[in-house]
């Protein structure tokens, strides 16, 4: 039984370790577009660096929490997990797909200055199965991470956006990521994160995000659960 870090750590200023990957070898992985917006408003949001496609490697991952650790990790890529098979659910990273195990994801020196918060944005899992989600999101738990922000069902990249961009805005805001995370679950609900004319407005204060010229996106509600309910707190929730 692993007891929750109640150590707190005010990341409400924290820059961000911001990786992911929009384009894919394997022709079975979907293209995911709205990644690289997503790392693009994080990166301009918080600071700190973002590293995309060829760059997001399991190494270049390790050697910079090896030489400046970061608090906050966000990762926007595919995964696959598959409950009660380890070694078929993996997170995929450029160079190799990380396998889902404790030493894999400890290997990655999350625990070196102990990263504050993981957040698993724009995966593709294995629909309904809370225990696979669980599974990843509990690996990097005991690995070190003190809390994991993880999706229990598959969303679409773009729409996963609103969530992330109101998420990140709120919790410059909040001190408590559970708070921060139910304050972008209410504004998503009461109708204040939505697109129009291909942008995406996740906050009256900021102006709208332009998304991918493809998508030709003119006007959608992201006001259904579909949408935001998935996402959930794994580990400490502060």
């Amino acid at each position: 039984t692993l007891l929750i870090n109640t150590d707190y750590v005010n990341i409400q200023k924290s820059p961000v370790l911001a990786m992911g990957m929009t384009e894919f070898s394997d022709p079975q992985l979907s293209r995911l577009p709205g990644v690289r917006t997503e790392l693009g408003t994080v990166y301009q949001r918080r600071g700190g660096i973002m590293a995309l496609d060829s760059e997001f490697t399991t190494n270049a991952l390790t050697e910079q929490q090896s030489q400046q650790p970061y608090l906050i990790l966000h990762l926007g890529t595919h995964a696959k997990f598959n409950s009660g098979s380890p070694e078929k659910s993996y997170i995929q990273f450029h160079d190799q797909p990380l396998r889902l195990n404790r030493a894999a994801i400890q290997g990655l020196g999350l625990n070196n200055l102990p990263v504050e918060l993981l957040v698993l944005s724009a995966c593709e899992t294995a629909l309904g199965d809370l225990e696979a989600e669980l599974g990843f999101a509990g690996s990097a738990y005991q690995a070190g991470v003190k809390s994991v922000l993880a999706s229990l069902w598959e969303v679409h990249d773009t729409r996963t956006l609103g969530l992330m961009a109101r998420f990140y805005d709120e919790l410059a805001k909040v001190p408590i990521k559970t708070e921060a995370l139910k304050q972008a679950q209410l504004a998503m609900l009461n109708g204040e994160v939505y697109i129009e004319d291909n942008q995406l407005f996740y906050s009256p204060q900021q102006p709208g995000i332009p998304l991918d010229p493809d998508q030709e996106i003119s006007k959608e509600d992201l006001s259904h659960p579909h949408y935001w309910s998935s996402f959930t707190l794994i580990g400490s929730p502060w």
